[in-house]
């Protein structure tokens, strides 16, 4: 697989990422099964994937024991990228960003990891009740003690407490103004897709003008882009799809144009909506690794394909043509 190098750092890992978070959190649960998972991110080695990205708040803490126990004997071969910040309530998730609770939680993610290092350590949300440069500066002494090799930061969602007129993504720019004053960023995660192009307003250009890298999350929309999923076709109880304005029967009939101008695109390289829709993010700079979740080995390995395929400027003219997504983002 094609190899990227983002961040200062100059952290070398593959054009295509796995995320890990569906394999034991959130997206259909019952369909979760932790002997395929394994194998899951052992077919994502095979095929070239070195970037596993997962949070200690997944689970909570799941993800990354299953993380650990898929690595066991493979390390050496991963990139390993988790996060902390957040912690899971019964029915509320909290931010937490004090010096000693970042230090305990580095901690205990790298015994969860079965690792002596992480990779990219990312700081998953700032707590508004601490300056987010004291949370980054107990960051940086992780790095400092060789349990952190870089350090990232997951962006602000773009819709929350956006002012009217403002940059999409203000408040991560801000944030990000903040710390690179303490530390150097490697990498940020931010939503980037088809159907939510909009950290490409403000965001990535940022990044692009820093050698910041983007990990591009959610690439295939939660799924819909893959052309998999149909209006009105219900999802889990426990599925945050089955309450997100953007997977009703309504909305997901109303923005089938993308799926179509993705099938059309992918069509006439023999590939899928799926692996068109990575290489558009792929398209969008050389210091983007989209990182699409996937709990089954088919489609871990079908992502990673991808990374081979070249759109051409008629596809990303195609692309560029389609309606924007309907329906609130919000959730």
């Amino acid at each position: 697989m094609e190899r990227r190098t983002i961040g200062a750092a100059g952290l070398a890992v593959g054009a295509v990422g796995l995320g890990c978070m569906p394999m034991s959190w959130a997206y259909s649960t019952s369909q979760q099964r932790g002997d395929r998972s394994l194998r899951t991110v052992h077919a994502a080695l095979d095929a070239g994937v070195r970037l596993f990205d997962t949070a200690d708040m997944y689970g909570p803490f799941t993800n990354e024991l299953l993380v650990g126990r898929a690595l066991k004997g493979r390390r050496s071969e991963a990139f390993l990228s988790t996060k902390c910040g957040l912690l899971v309530g019964d029915q509320h998730i909290v931010a937490n960003g004090r010096p000693g609770y970042v230090r305990r939680a580095c901690d205990a993610s790298l015994r969860r990891l079965q690792t002596d290092v992480i990779d990219l350590y990312q700081l998953h949300r700032a707590d508004p009740e601490v300056p987010v440069e004291e949370t980054w500066g107990a960051m940086a002494d992780l790095v400092t003690a060789g349990k952190v090799r870089a350090l990232g930061l997951c962006a602000v969602g773009a819709r929350a407490g956006r002012r009217p007129g403002s940059r999409t993504h203000d408040g991560t720019i801000r944030q990000l103004e903040r710390v690179q004053q303490v530390f150097p960023v490697s990498a940020v995660q931010a939503e980037l897709s088809v159907w939510s192009p909009d950290a490409l307003d403000d965001l990535v250009p940022w990044c692009a003008a820093r050698g910041v890298g983007v990990l591009a999350a959610m690439p295939l929309g939660s799924g819909y882009l893959t052309g998999t999923l149909k209006p009105g076709q219900g999802f889990e109880p426990d599925d945050p799809r089955a309450r997100h304005p953007r997977f009703t029967a309504e909305m997901m009939a109303a923005n089938q144009p993308v799926v179509v101008a993705l099938r059309r695109v992918a069509e006439r390289h023999g590939a899928t909506p799926a692996q068109a829709a990575l290489a558009w993010v792929l398209a969008q700079g050389p210091h983007l690794v989209p990182v699409p979740g996937a709990k089954q080995e088919r489609w871990a390995v079908e992502n990673a394909a991808a990374a081979r395929l070249s759109l051409t400027e008629r596809d990303l003219a195609e692309l560029a043509g389609v309606p924007r997504a309907r329906g609130s983002w919000d959730c």
